[in-house]
Order: structure tokens, then sequence, then C-alpha cells
């Protein structure tokens, strides 16, 4: 079937984090409460990693079969989930995945938190790739763990890893932990076969587990391949954690349901049992829906919306060349979050945030909140009708020209 992507759903009293709140000073602000507080209305939310569009029409048939049915109780992964999950990285990626290694679990952000509670001594480091997605950060400092940065390199408009620095890092005995991000959120790179063997072969080296976040791992552009860790060789497998989901290539992140792949028998056995000591068992029942019926129907459904949104970024590039040049959109190879370099503007962090949220009543990520490597940057998320986009980057255009949202 053909889908609509210019449809556009009201979704302000859904109880949605990016329609309906505004992070601020580490929370959530109710969008009312903060529009009345700062006399800003009708904000466009571009923040939150959630797409704008329906899911696929066979989740959605999935689902109203299920919720006529009407009983709601417990629900465990039955043996066609397992295989549902294994055929799609298969067909998606060619990564042969036996079912025994994948552990639902009920998000990759509390996965991360399990994970290094699970695997790193209390006290002992993880090693992050900065600019990168910030719940990272709380993962590590939740758990009483130190957080050491190997930041990436920003040469001629494109991030590359610093292996120099990330060779000196992991070399500390106190580093037990690395956590990989492919594709990189939020600067929209697919780490190369090659970078990823290079990164792979030096962790491995001085054993350092590796925590592989691949949850934006379908969402790919412009000819870029994406390539599983865990699937480079059996040797990357048993050295590493891949956490996965439906959540981002779908959009069924209000479900709640990911898998984390976990080759090495000893690490699967040692996970499951941290989910069992924080009362974690059992499956969302949407949730085992929603992945079963994507995985299976949803592929149409994908390449259509990868297509509309690589249309988005080509009318981004476009409109910024022509109206904004002073900012500088990073090449976006994976994910539907564009990492924008504003330093041209000549803007401090306050007067930058305060022209996209206050007076162009845009919501975007402030780039600091990746680290301090993001200063001077935004991210903003495309994966919405392309008259939201439009309607945004006008706003930009008139703030930065000096009319306020109201004006």
């Amino acid at each position: 079937m053909r889908y609509d992507f210019d449809l556009h759903i009201d979704r302000g009293s859904t109880g949605s984090v990016k329609w309906g709140f505004i992070q601020d000073g580490g929370g959530l602000t109710p969008r009312e409460e903060w529009e009345a507080r700062y006399g800003v209305s009708g904000l466009l939310s571009m923040w939150v990693a959630d797409m704008d569009f329906p899911a696929p029409e066979p989740v959605i048939e999935a689902l109203s079969r299920r919720v006529k049915h009407g009983v709601f109780g417990y629900t465990a992964p039955r043996p066609s989930y397992f295989e549902s999950v294994k055929g799609w990285m298969k067909r998606r990626h060619n990564w042969e995945i036996s079912a025994e290694w994948i552990c639902p679990s009920p998000g990759v952000v509390p996965s991360l938190n399990l994970l290094v509670r699970a695997f790193c001594a209390r006290g002992k480091k993880v090693v992050v790739q900065t600019p990168v997605y910030y719940p990272f950060f709380s993962a590590v400092s939740n758990n009483g763990n130190k957080l050491v940065k190997n930041s990436l390199s920003y040469e001629g408009g494109r991030y590359r890893m610093d292996y120099d620095d990330l060779q000196a890092k992991v070399k500390d005995p106190d580093v037990e932990m690395i956590i990989l991000c492919n594709p990189h959120n939020p600067v929209g790179r697919v780490w190369s076969r090659e970078e990823l063997v290079k990164f792979g072969e030096t962790c491995i080296r001085n054993d350092v587990l590796i925590i592989a976040d691949e949850i934006h791992g379908d969402l790919i552009f412009g000819g870029s391949r994406f390539v599983p860790f865990a699937g480079i060789s059996d040797e990357f497998a048993q050295a590493s954690i891949v956490c996965t989901a439906p959540s981002k290539t779908f959009n069924l992140a209000g479900l709640q349901t990911s898998n984390i792949i976990i080759a090495d028998e000893t690490r699967r056995s040692g996970f499951l049992e941290i989910m069992k000591k924080n009362g974690l068992f059992g499956l969302n029942v949407f949730g085992a829906e929603a992945l079963e019926a994507a995985y299976a129907h949803g592929e149409e459904w994908l390449v259509q919306v990868l297509r509309y949104i690589e249309g988005n970024y080509s009318y981004l590039l476009e409109y910024f060349r022509n109206y904004l040049p002073d900012i500088k959109p990073v090449p976006l190879e994976g994910t539907y979050l564009v990492w924008l370099d504003c330093r041209g503007l000549g803007l401090s962090r306050e007067e930058l945030s305060s022209l996209m949220l206050r007076k162009a009543g845009v919501n975007l990520d402030d780039g600091y909140i990746f680290g301090s490597e993001g200063e001077g940057f935004e991210r903003i998320n495309i994966a919405c009708p392309r008259s939201i986009l439009s309607e945004a980057l006008d706003r930009i255009r008139d703030a930065l020209n000096g009319k306020h949202l109201d004006d």
C-alpha cells in the first residue's frame, strides 16, 4: 500500500513526551505550563527521537486484533517472536543469530543501565565516544561508575574515531567497558566495517567489553551500509553485547520492547540474572504483537519512510544552503536526526538555545547535552511531515532576521 507521510496528526493530547512536554532543567515540564511561563505559543517539537508518522498498517491491524481479544494478561515471548528477530537480522543485515542469544527487555536505555551494573564493577570506568546520546552518561553515573571520553574527531565536516586516544584510554586497567553507538547519535555516522574492525580489535586486545547500541541500524541513507558489530566475526560476537529494538525503525518506542543480543553464554546468564534481580520479566503484550507484525510485514513501510525522510533531508540541505548558510548540517548517513553546526552564528550556548526555543518557537536538542564537544550544535528530528519541517526552518530564518515568533 501507499503511505501518506504528509499527513499531520495532532499528538498533543496523547501524553507524548515530544509534543506535550519541554525538557527544562533536567526534568520535563508540561508544554502548556512552559509556554505560559515564557509567553511562547505554538512550539514545533523536533527533539525527542520518535517519528510523527503512524506505524505500518500491518502493525496497527495486529494491535487492533489483540485489543479486540480483550484479555491482556502476563505475556512471554512465543517461539515466533524469536524467529521474527532472527529473520529480520538475516534479511536486512545478513547477520545469523541464534534464538538463545536474544534477551527481550523493556528498552535499550534501561538495559544499558543494567549492563553497566552487571558487567562493570562499581567505581570502574566506562568509555563513551562524545558527542553522544546523553543517556549513556547517566547509565554510567547511576551505577557508581566513572565516565571516560574518547571524543570523536570532527574535521572537514565529517566525524571520525580517534584511535590513538582510544588506544590510550582502553589501556587503563580500570576501563572495563565501552559503549559503541552505531549508527551514531547525534552525529549521524554509520561506521564502516574497517572502522569497526579497528575499533573492535583495539578493545578486545585490552579486554574491554563492547556494548553496541544499534537501535538506529535500520535507518540508513546515502548509500551507506550498516554492519552489525557482532556479525563481523565470532570473536567480535563473543566480546560484545548488542542492543536492538524495532522502536526507532517502525515508530514503536512507546511499546517499550527491545532485544539484547548476547552470544556469550556466561554474560547472557549474567544479564538475565540482573533483570530478575530488578523484577523485570515478561513482555509488554502489545510490544510483542507489534514486533512480530513489523518484522514480518513492515518492510514496505520502511522502504517508503526512508525515501520520505531522505527527501526531508534534501529539502533541509537546500534550505540551509540558500537561506541559512551559517548553519552547516553534518552529512547524514544514518538515523533521522540531523546534527547542525551552528557555530558560524557566533552565539553563546544560552543565546543559541534562546534563539531556537523562545524566538523561533522550535524545540530542538541543544548540542551541549551530548557532551561539551556538542557546544554550538543543535540536533533536529526530521522524521515529520515536510510541512512541519518547512515551517520550522522558516521560523529559524525569521528569528535570525530579528523577527520574533509572536510578531
